[in-house]
């Protein structure tokens, strides 16, 4: 029963330390994503009215499909390493499918099928994060007090 309790001690301190880590990429990524869905739903309505909106939702789209990427990307260390759940990476790769189709619709210039997927995107998006759980700091030394 010791050599057991200290195989999992032993495994438990490098699985931790790696969890926070990979899970905070991951939560960060799905933050990015986010903000990234909502500049291109501003952006989508400065492309109506100004000059320069069709730049800004050309670089947002760019940064987008990016964010989406670096979401599979920390979905997949929050798995490997970090020992995590492989069910972001199924919602990550949704995501990128999902980012694929609205820049190829964005380009053919597809907008009755373009906006209301943005719109799904985003509100994935936001669901996404708020299902996420927060990491929190449970290390403590010894001579700490609250």
């Amino acid at each position: 029963m010791a050599i057991g309790t200290t195989a999992e001690a032993t495994t438990g301190t490098t699985d931790t330390a790696a969890r926070p880590r990979a899970h905070t990429f991951l939560r960060a990524s799905v933050v990015l994503q986010t903000v990234a869905i909502l500049f291109q739903a501003v952006t989508a309505g400065l492309l109506l009215s100004t000059s320069y909106g069709e730049t800004l939702h050309s670089v947002g789209a760019r940064v987008m499909y990016g964010s989406s990427m670096l979401y599979l990307l920390a979905a997949v260390l929050a798995w490997r390493p970090g020992g995590g759940s492989p069910r972001p990476i199924l919602y990550a790769t949704g995501f990128l499918v999902l980012a694929s189709a609205q820049v190829v619709l964005g380009v053919a210039h597809v907008p009755s099928v373009h906006v209301p997927l943005g719109v799904v995107v985003f509100g994935l998006s936001v669901a996404a994060l708020v299902r996420m759980p927060a990491v929190r700091a449970t290390r403590r030394t010894a001579g700490t007090r609250d």
